[in-house]
């Protein structure tokens, strides 16, 4: 039986409608890749907690429940795991987003999504964002 890991992720949109990636830092797996803020969701924790939680860790930043959407989700079967992730948007938070655990951050046009190397599970968020954001 394939393991499920539920992780979710959040697209942070500025006022430009930019889009937020995140590199993958050396040591990690899939190191070098850009990738959608966010993390595994831990034991009792909500999807919308735990993106809470991880922009905190990861970024620096302060976000509340209501300004997180559903947008999407993924679904894609590695090697070792299957994973399941739901995908929200958000436009308002506090703070400035810092690489705190990641290799660089990159504001990005929606539309140039598909210049940044991502993790197999990403690549089919590429359109919904460029269609929805």
């Amino acid at each position: 039986m394939t393991r499920i890991v539920l992780v979710t992720a959040v697209v942070l949109v500025d006022p430009d409608r930019r889009v937020l990636l995140a590199q993958r830092p050396k040591g990690k797996s899939m190191a070098g890749l850009w990738e959608f803020p966010g993390g595994k969701v831990e034991a009792g924790e909500s999807p919308e907690a735990t993106l809470m939680r991880e922009l905190d860790e990861e970024l620096g930043i302060v976000v509340r429940e209501p300004c997180l959407a559903p947008l999407t989700f993924a679904s894609h079967a590695y090697e070792t795991f299957h994973l399941l992730m739901p995908v929200y948007v958000c436009r308002k938070w506090e703070g400035v987003p810092q690489p705190l655990e990641h290799a660089e951050l990159a504001w990005v046009n929606r539309m140039k999504l598909g210049d940044y190397p991502m993790p197999p599970a990403d690549l089919p968020l590429i359109s919904v964002i460029q269609d929805r954001i």
